[in-house]
């Protein structure tokens, strides 16, 4: 993986724990994560429409990941409904990288060196010791069934988008087009369960989700492009430093304490980075 690449990827991971923090901000979790997937259908339709048609071949994997991305959103919002954005994010995003590599282990053609996945394993271990805190600090457990739920959901669209990304001709073209059916799906069918009162009214929250929204595409699409260029795996793990910036966020924005356990976390986190670019 070149340097260009890790840089891109790392600034896909702040994006991807900003938009998580601006959810969190909201009084509904639900309605924030509606009002984001709206906003995702004229992004993605901005974005796709003036590119080149994506390979027909494509198609199932678009399908396939939009409706994974539902579970996705549906158990992160439930579990944010249960606890901090420092607890339920390392738990979501954790587990993925793990799942990733142990089925790219043996489904997929990528070559991950040794080494590679000693650091994807220092990640995980700095990622497990984040959160801790669920079981030691008197958090409520009740989040974890929705966390773990997340982080499965993660790990199958990441490997339904890598591998579609690669078919598509498109990368960029491609994650629009997930874009779009994931906006319509999620949207559908959460008015479909919860009817018009998930809607929130105010103005700031929809300039908010909207903001989260393009925040969201930027993190997805660098993502995507990274994993047609380097081992998917590899980059599943390199995202997970969004645990960091999510951590730091919680802490300046929110007010979550900084505890010592949080810290060697942080630095088990980075060096987990370090080993993999090895």
């Amino acid at each position: 993986m070149s340097i260009g690449v890790l840089l891109a990827v790392l600034g896909a991971a702040f994006l991807h724990a900003l938009w998580n923090a601006l959810i969190k901000l909201g009084t509904s979790k639900v309605g924030a994560m509606v009002i984001l997937s709206v906003a995702e259908i004229p992004i993605g339709l901005a974005i796709a429409l003036p590119r080149p048609a994506i390979a027909a071949a494509a198609w199932p994997w678009v399908i396939g990941a939009a409706c994974t991305h539902f579970f996705y959103k549906t158990f992160l919002t439930l579990a944010y409904d249960r606890g901090d954005l420092s607890r339920v994010y390392p738990i979501a995003r954790g587990a993925a990288p793990m799942i990733v590599a142990l089925v790219g282990a043996v489904a997929l053609s990528d070559q991950v060196t040794g080494a590679q996945y000693g650091g994807i394993a220092l990640l995980a271990a700095g990622i497990a010791l984040m959160a801790r805190g669920v079981f030691t600090d008197g958090e409520s457990r009740r989040l974890l069934p929705f966390a773990f739920g997340s982080a499965m959901a993660t790990a199958t669209y990441t490997l339904l988008d890598g591998l579609g990304a690669r078919v598509s001709g498109d990368a960029i073209s491609y994650v629009a087009w997930v874009f779009v059916a994931d906006g319509l799906i999620f949207t559908l069918g959460s008015l479909a369960l919860r009817g018009t009162a998930v809607l929130p009214r105010a103005p700031r929250a929809w300039l908010v989700g909207s903001f989260a929204s393009l925040a969201s595409y930027g993190s997805y699409a660098i993502s995507i492009w990274a994993m047609t260029v380097a081992p998917i795996a590899v980059v599943a793990a390199m995202r997970e430093t969004s645990i960091l910036f999510a951590v730091l966020i919680g802490w300046l924005a929110f007010g979550e304490r900084m505890t010592r356990d949080k810290a060697i976390a942080a630095l088990m986190i980075v060096a987990g980075v370090i080993v993999t670019r090895l």
